[in-house]
């Protein structure tokens, strides 16, 4: 009842999917709702009375004069963004079922409920027409996501408008014609105007993500939030002056679903505080102060108690990540914590960060709690039933499957904001690094489009290794992803400065055909002492199959002249064992390139998995640089659940072994299941073994007789979608390499076939550089892909 998995070959989405998205993460994280123990989704009653919201998921209507929050919604689903008909008699809202989201209209006088709009894709911002006979919506299409008008009566529906990639947010003029709305998902994003046939761009922006526009009553004037860097400003924007707008407040968390007031006179809104907690304001148009939207008393509508949850391991309360739900008619409803909740994409599951106790304020009845610490623990699960103005009490006693004594984790690719409607601080990641039994976290800066988003946090980053020191682990340390879309995202940690520029190549307006290479960035992460990643570089399973996969244009050829330090073998984006087989042809012409993990969430989304579900475990002391050097050595294994503790004639990973027989073990324990253990020489599966079930532990040996040069390494797979802790689409861990002979040796036929291997993706990302490239002078990278083809074809031969 908590983890309903959708069985993928790897994580793509959960939703239905929607065309003209780079990854599904995109729709989830900026445009579907969010769910908070908050108040937020503000829509002020048509007579200015009352203020619909939403909150713990479900609906509620304020009374603005004493005060009470009633509860309008009480069932199974999420829902959110609440509209008023005109007539103030009814609502519609979107409601969520964790896979899926549909239109419902409720009649506030009698509570009854009626599906309008449950269409095989997603649904989302509903809004009654004017004159309350229709209702508008955007909805998904064979060809991205449309508004779409449904006549109430007739229960017929038709398009709004030709289908974009994402339209969305209506909002009409109560008394004319003028409506306006946001297109996403093109060069810009747009703030459109239509008014019969005509229709024009008043806005535009790179990734506006959490954007919303509100048309004020008389139809002249749209409040929205707009991003400026690493603040969000709440502008009004004249329709019929557009290039003038006044800013009404400026802050670092965006301002959630602007609302009117029936008499034009304020904007309501939603935003984060620094403690995220999700709180309603209204702002004067004519200039002033916000003054926050308090609500007196909360009537449920039902007795409730409070559900209180302890995380234990051996006997103590220890941080974990726990999830909890309420029954409610004969199904279970998310309960919510004070302060953030994230959503799981992977299992469908509402999740927040425990110190070690965490209290709910739930409906009277039965109630669940789950709770997990990290990948080491498998959940567990319990009931209790929480009497009217009582209070139930479950704890959950956590075991681990392992004792990482020796190793220090991390996590080395993830970010802290990324568009999401919360500002976070390194200090927030604290309380999630501890809940995930994570000892290092490296978020890394990243910009939106032309926006740098977290640059100004760099230097957090010195604070919080001096802290961490000095308090232990966790520890905090920023990196950088410079993201030349084309030619493959980079990775640096341990860095001291930041690389500029951050951005370039084909896609970007800015560097859009720079002759700068990739490898510019790994050099200057090794003068700096740091390391240089390439992050989630391979999606297919089998990129050297019978068509070629898509592997970032720079990878191969950086790769084999020597200028990659690490490959992100795991990353939740990503397939790890495509990304793996990339990794072999790189190791078999004798890169030494080291095995990197990253979960590449985005900590301020509310839709996103947690970081360290992608970490790597390193052989270190509890020291930040400590830690740097292990990894940068590949005294490590990454993996998305299982633990691995591999020897081969006396040597570990990232150690060197003799040619010849050698014995070997294996340790392997894991909290989610493994289908088989497996012993990989030079790319190639030497040994396989059954593998185990949740929360077991077994040593695996044996003898090999190993050629003259290459290497060993060791490998779990589980083919299976797990439940916690696992967020993966199915368990993987991998050692890094043991060396024979020496670091970095090549086994002459291995060498050859993967030589091989990799011309044939070179070839297609020459060809897409040649493509992107045609009218350009390039002589760097041009001189770059010809030394590249030369030494891959000596290689070959």
């Amino acid at each position: 009842m908590f983890l309903v998995a959708p069985a993928e070959a790897q994580w793509t989405n959960r939703y239905p999917e929607v065309p003209g998205y780079s990854h599904h993460v995109y729709l989830e994280g900026f445009n579907l709702p969010t769910a908070s123990a908050g108040s937020h989704d503000p829509a002020p009653s048509p007579d200015g009375r009352h203020l619909a919201f939403a909150s713990r998921g479900w609906l509620w209507v304020l009374d603005l004069e004493d005060g009470t929050a009633r509860r309008v919604t009480d069932g199974v689903g999420v829902d959110s963004r609440p509209a008023w008909s005109p007539d103030g008699r009814q609502l519609v809202f979107v409601r969520d079922n964790s896979s899926d989201t549909r239109i419902v209209r409720l009649d506030l006088e009698d509570g009854t409920e009626e599906i309008v709009a449950a269409e095989p894709g997603i649904e989302l911002d509903p809004a009654f027409s004017p004159d309350g006979a229709a209702v508008v919506y955007s909805a998904a299409t064979p060809t991205g996501i449309g508004l779409r008008r449904l006549d109430l009566e007739a229960g017929t529906s038709e398009a709004l408008t030709a289908p974009a990639p994402g339209e969305l947010a209506f909002s009409a003029q109560p008394h004319g014609a003028r409506i306006v709305y946001l297109a996403k998902g093109y060069d810009l994003d747009e703030l459109r105007v239509l008014e019969g046939d005509s229709e024009r761009v008043v806005y535009a922006g790179g990734i506006l993500s959490q954007s919303r526009p509100a048309l004020s009553p008389d139809g002249r004037t749209v409040a929205m939030s707009i991003p400026r860097d690493d603040d969000w400003d709440v502008v009004l924007i004249d329709l019929e002056a557009p290039v003038q707008t006044v800013r009404l407040i400026s802050s670092e968390a965006p301002a959630l679903e602007p609302a009117w007031s029936p008499d034009g006179q304020h904007v309501y809104y939603a935003q984060a505080d620094d403690r995220e907690r999700v709180r309603m304001y209204r702002v004067p148009v004519a200039g002033g102060a916000p003054i926050e939207v308090e609500v007196a008393s909360w009537d449920w509508g039902v007795e409730t108690g409070t559900l209180v949850v302890q995380t234990r391991l051996g006997g103590e309360l220890v941080p974990a990540r726990v999830a909890a739900v309420v029954a409610t008619e004969g199904e279970y409803h998310p309960a919510f914590a004070e302060g953030q909740t994230w959503f799981d994409g992977e299992h469908g599951v509402m999740y927040s960060y425990s110190p070690g106790e965490v209290r709910y304020q739930v409906p009277a009845g039965r109630a669940l709690a789950m709770a997990v610490q990290g990948l080491a623990t498998p959940p567990v699960t319990a009931t209790v039933t929480v009497e009217p103005g009582g209070t139930g009490v479950v704890t959950l006693d956590l075991e681990k499957v392992w004792d990482a004594e020796g190793w220090v984790s991390g996590d080395q690719h993830f970010h802290l904001n990324y568009g999401g409607p919360f500002a976070l601080d390194l200090g927030d990641l604290r309380p999630v690094l501890e809940g995930e039994g994570l000892d290092v976290g490296t978020p890394l800066v990243a910009n939106l489009d032309t926006r740098y988003v977290d640059d100004e946090r760099w230097g957090e980053s010195i604070e919080s290794r001096q802290a961490g020191a000095a308090d232990g682990m966790p520890i905090l340390d920023m990196g950088q992803e410079v993201r030349s879309h084309f030619f493959g995202h980079v990775g640096l940690v341990g860095t001291e400065t930041l690389f500029f520029p951050w951005i370039w190549g084909p896609g970007y307006s800015v560097y859009s055909r720079d002759d700068r290479e990739n490898a510019e960035v790994t050099a200057h992460a090794r003068r700096e002492g740091g390391i240089a990643t390439y992050v989630h570089p391979i999606g297919d399973r089998d990129p050297f199959g019978p068509t070629v996969g898509y592997v970032p244009a720079s990878l191969v050829a950086d790769g084999v002249l020597g200028d990659l330090d690490g490959l992100e073998v795991v990353c939740l984006w990503t397939d790890d064992l495509g990304t793996s087989e990339m990794w072999y042809r790189l190791l078999n012409i004798g890169q030494v390139v080291v095995p990197m993990a990253g979960s590449d969430v985005m900590s301020n989304f509310h839709r996103t998995m947690a970081p360290g579900t992608a970490r790597a475990y390193v052989r270190s002391e509890p020291d930040l640089d400590a830690y740097y050097d292990g990894l940068r050595a590949g005294r490590s294994f990454v993996t998305t659940g299982p633990f691995l503790e591999a020897e081969i004639g006396g040597a570990g990973p990232g150690g060197v072994v003799k040619a010849g027989p050698a014995n070997w073990s294996l340790e392997v324990a894991s909290a989610v299941p493994v289908d088989r253990v497996e012993v990989v020489v030079n790319g190639t599966v030497v040994h396989s073994d059954s593998g185990l079930e949740v929360g077991e532990s077994r040593t695996y040996s044996g003898t090999l007789d190993l050629p003259k040069a290459g290497w060993v390494a060791f490998r779990a797979v589980g083919e299976r979608t797990a439940d916690w802790p696992s967020m993966a689409s199915y368990p993987f861990a991998h050692t890094a390499p043991v060396w024979i002979g020496e670091v970095g040796s090549v086994d002459a036929a291995s060498s050859r076939s993967a030589a091989r291997d990799l011309l044939r993706v070179f070839n297609e990302s020459e060809a897409s550089f040649e493509v992107a490239y045609q009218d350009v002078e390039a002589p760097d990278l041009r001189d770059r892909y010809r030394r590249a083809r030369e030494a891959l074809e000596r290689l070959a031969r």
